[in-house]
């Protein structure tokens, strides 16, 4: 690797509610925490993949085939009637 054309990194803690985990990162934050003493600046995130429904799997499948009844329903009859005119 070249040397000086990449950005300097720094040890991170990334904080998800009750969970947390660390990285590298380019950006640094005035809150720190000690960690094996190794000292971390924080990082608060709002969706990780500990806390995201998809990971989780609290994630709703959508039924396709019931959409497609929902739209008949409603439009359907409006459709059947533009065909008799």
């Amino acid at each position: 690797m070249k040397t000086g054309i990449h950005p300097k990194t720094y040890p991170v803690l990334f904080v998800d509610g009750e969970n947390e985990w660390t990285g590298v990162s380019t950006h640094k934050t005035n809150q720190t925490k000690v960690v094996d003493g190794i000292e971390y600046s924080i990082i608060n995130v709002d969706i990780s993949a500990f806390s995201h429904p998809f990971y989780t799997g609290q994630k709703k499948l959508v039924d396709t085939a019931g959409r497609v009844e929902k739209f008949m329903r409603r439009y359907g009859q409006q459709m059947a009637n533009q065909g008799k005119k």
